[in-house]
C-alpha cells in the first residue's frame, strides 16, 4: 500500500510544479491544490483508523511529504504540518478527537506553537480562556482548527474556526505559497479534553497508544516532531538536483558546463549528499520506532540524538542546493526559474533552531560526554 501512496503522490508533482508560480503570487495553496490533496487522501495518514484515517502508520507520510515537494514545496509544507496536526489529535482525549473528526477524516488544521507576549491564557472552570496573537501558522487560509501555543509549558490548545480570525501577513522570501500568516483568537473558550500537554504525549501520558494502537502514539511527541519539517526539504534537494541536471542536458546553460570538472563535482556531492540525507532520517526514524516496539523509554542522549540527526539532515540538504544553486549561472536568479525556487524555499525550511545544528548539537556533545557510552 506504501507503493501505491508514493504513486498517488508522484502523479499530482506535474501538477503541483505547474502551479508553483501561481502559487507564490497567491502566497497561499490555491484552493484546487487543497482539493487535490484532500482527494488525494494521503492526508489520512496521519488520520487515526477509527476516523477514517490509512492503514499504515504516520511515518509513512514522510516519504510522501518529500515527493510533492519535487513539485511545490509550500504544497509539501502544508500537507506535511496537515498530517502531523491530524496525528497530534490522536493523542488528545477522545472526547476532542470526535469534535475534531466530525465532519470526517478531511480536517485540517494549522498551528502556531511559539508564544508572543500577547498571548494570554486565563485557566477558568474546566478549561481556559485564552486570546492574543500568533505568527507563522501555515495553511491557517484553509484551516478548520487551529493548535495553538498557551504560554503554559508544554501545553497546547485545539481551537476551531469560528474562534479564530486569519491575518494577511505573509510576505516572505521562501515557502511564500505556504500562506504562513499571523492569527488571532479574542477570548475564547477552550475546554480542558481540547488541551495537550506535548511534554507528556506518547510519555507518561499513552492516551493515543491506547486507543489506537499505533506505534507512533508510543514514542515521545516530542521525538516525532520536526520531522514533519524535514521530510519536505529533501524533496526540495531533489528537486534542486534534478533540474540543475536537466538544464545542463538540455544545453540551457552552454554545452561547456556539462565538460566542467567543477560542475560534475558538485553533482556528486548533492547527489551524495540527498541520498545520505534520506537514508540518515530513514536509519533514525526505523531506530525510534524500534526502540517505541519493546516499549523502551527515551533517554536524555536519546532524544538528543533525534535532534542532532534531524539537524544533520538538513546540513547534508542545504550543502547540496547551495552547493548546485553556487554554480547554476544568472539565469539561476530569474523568478521564472525553479532552481532558485528551491533555493529560497530550503532557506526557508531551514531557519528553524530546532533544525540548526549549532543550536541542537551543542546538547547532544554534551549529553555524549557525560554519558559513559554514546554509541547510537
Amino acid at each position: 500500500m506504501t507503493d501505491a501512496l508514493l504513486r498517488r503522490a508522484a502523479e499530482l508533482v506535474p501538477v503541483l510544479k505547474e502551479r508553483a508560480v501561481q502559487t507564490e503570487r497567491l502566497r497561499r495553496l490555491p484552493r484546487e491544490t487543497v482539493d487535490d490533496l484532500v482527494a488525494s487522501e494521503l492526508m489520512r495518514l496521519g488520520v487515526p483508523e477509527r476516523f477514517g484515517g490509512l492503514g499504515p502508520d504516520y511515518d509513512r507520510a514522510y516519504p510522501i511529504a518529500a515527493e510533492l515537494a519535487r513539485g511545490c514545496a509550500a504544497a509539501a509544507w502544508c500537507y506535511s504540518l496537515w498530517t502531523v496536526h491530524a496525528w497530534m489529535v490522536g493523542h488528545m482525549p477522545e472526547r476532542a478527537q470526535t469534535e475534531f473528526f466530525a465532519n470526517g477524516p478531511d480536517v485540517l488544521c494549522s498551528s502556531s506553537f511559539a508564544t508572543t507576549s500577547t498571548v494570554k491564557s486565563e485557566p477558568c472552570d474546566s478549561g481556559l480562556r485564552l486570546s492574543g496573537r500568533w505568527e507563522f501558522s501555515s495553511g491557517s487560509d484553509h484551516a478548520d482548527w487551529l493548535l495553538l501555543g498557551t504560554g503554559a509549558a508544554g501545553a497546547l490548545a485545539l481551537v476551531p474556526r469560528p474562534d479564530f480570525e486569519v491575518l494577511d501577513t505573509w510576505h516572505a522570501s521562501g515557502l511564500c505559497g505556504s500562506g504562513s500568516h499571523d492569527v488571532v483568537v479574542n477570548n475564547a473558550f477552550v475546554p480542558g479534553h481540547r488541551l495537550l500537554d506535548i511534554d507528556l504525549a506518547g510519555a507518561s501520558d499513552l492516551t493515543g497508544w491506547e486507543l489506537h494502537h499505533r506505534l507512533t502514539y508510543r514514542v515521545p511527541l516530542r521525538v516525532m516532531l520536526a520531522w514533519d519539517l524535514v521530510a519536505p526539504l529533501l524533496g526540495v534537494a531533489q528537486a534542486a538536483l534534478d533540474e540543475f541536471v536537466h538544464r545542463i542536458q538540455a544545453g540551457k546553460t552552454g554545452a561547456y558546463m556539462a565538460r566542467s570538472e567543477v560542475i560534475q563535482l558538485r553533482i556528486a556531492e548533492a547527489s551524495a549528499g540527498v541520498e545520505a540525507a534520506r537514508a540518515l532520517m530513514h536509519h533514525r526514524i526505523a531506530w525510534v520506532l524500534a526502540k517505541a516496539s519493546r516499549g523502551d523509554a527515551f533517554s536524555e542522549l536519546e532524544r538528543a540524538t533525534v535532534a542532532r540527526d534531524r539537524a544533520f539532515v538538513v546540513r547534508l540538504c542545504m550543502q547540496a542546493v547551495n552547493g548546485l544553486f553556487d554554480v547554476s549561472g544568472g539565469h539561476a536568479l530569474f523568478l521564472s526559474d525553479p532552481l532558485q525556487r528551491a533555493h529560497r524555499d530550503a532557506q526557508a525550511i531551514a531557519h528553524r533552531a530546532g533544525l540548526t545544528l549549532e543550536f541542537v548539537g551543542t546538547n547532544y556533545g554534551r549529553l555524549a560526554l557525560a554519558s559513559p557510552s554514546s554509541d547510537q
